[in-house]
């Protein structure tokens, strides 16, 4: 099986690609190297069935391949804001320019969207039936937004040209190869925890998010792919859920350091709840996150301690 994988370098892309390379696939990783990091993957560099390509996915790409995951796009606030119109070029150019290679080579092709798509949601827990609470004008719109006419384009391909899809939604994920200035809850808390410096909470720290280790995220990604029971979309995350303060103080606890907790502003936007209905997945992918959060945090806590040589 030829595999492209857009945003292969990425977070999760480089894990993707470690996955399916041991199921002998053949791995195009292509990626402009804006958030993902060839150290990612330079391990796989030796391995014959692996192959790297600086490409940025708003340019048309040409491959002959029999699936494609579309991963490739920004995905913490930090970064997605930095540029906000390149944002959503990678997330509407990208989908079309993937869509077109996966109608020319009638490839399988998978987006890689996010819970984001449901906004500060007044729907608790998200089933895939609810359609969000977004502002469509404010900072994070680049992102929501743009995942969200991203999955538009991948259905009307699909409906107009029978583009063979399949659309995942990805709740907060983390794991080793998170890059340690992204911005996100859980890579800024270890870091600041291992240098010794303040945890900072925004608001009280009542809200509250799902964390779901990178492994289990990637096996759910697969079945989704592989499965021909629906193209989606479908929720991928952990429904185990953690008030913003408890992963402050999970993180304290697994790293002794003389930082103390301290409270700021909420963002703009900023979410108040934010957990799964993985009944969907559960039932057709039979899947069901395995890794408990303090499990996840000993597997991540190293690697962090690595990259920042604390």
């Amino acid at each position: 099986m030829a595999t492209l994988i857009t945003g292969g370098a990425g977070f999760l892309g480089s894990h993707l690609c470690e996955r399916l390379l041991e199921q002998d696939h053949e791995v195009l990783c292509m990626d402009n190297f804006f958030t993902g990091r060839r150290r990612n993957v330079s391990h796989l560099l030796e391995n014959p069935n692996f192959e790297l390509i600086r490409h940025d996915v708003v340019d048309p790409l040409k491959a002959e391949v029999d699936r494609i995951y579309n991963l490739a796009c920004p995905a913490s606030p930090v970064h997605y804001q930095y540029n906000p119109i390149k944002t959503v070029k990678t997330s509407v150019m990208g989908a079309i320019n993937c869509l077109g290679l996966a109608k020319r080579v009638g490839a399988r092709i998978l987006q890689a969207s996010t819970s984001e798509v449901y906004g500060d949601p007044e729907v608790h827990p998200q089933p895939e039936s609810y359609r969000g609470n977004v502002n469509p004008i404010g900072l994070r719109a680049c992102y929501d937004e743009g995942k969200r006419c991203a999955e538009t384009l991948f259905f009307d391909y699909h409906r107009e040209n029978n583009v063979d899809i399949r659309v995942v939604r990805i709740f907060n994920t983390y794991g080793p190869r998170m890059l340690p200035d992204d911005g996100r809850v859980v890579s800024n808390f270890i870091v600041q925890a291992l240098k010794g410096e303040d945890i900072t909470l925004y608001g009280d720290g009542s809200q509250t998010r799902s964390f779901c280790f990178v492994d289990d995220l990637i096996e759910a990604m697969i079945r989704t792919m592989e499965q021909d029971d629906t193209v989606g979309p479908v929720n991928i995350g952990n429904p185990v859920e953690f008030t913003i303060r408890e992963l402050a103080d999970a993180v304290l606890g697994k790293i002794k350091s003389a930082s103390k907790i301290v409270e700021m502003p909420l963002p703009s936007d900023d979410p108040t709840q934010r957990k799964p209905d993985i009944s969907l997945a559960k039932k057709i992918l039979n899947w069901e996150p395995k890794v408990e959060l303090s499990e996840g945090l000993d597997q991540t806590i190293p690697y962090f301690k690595e990259r920042i040589g604390a």
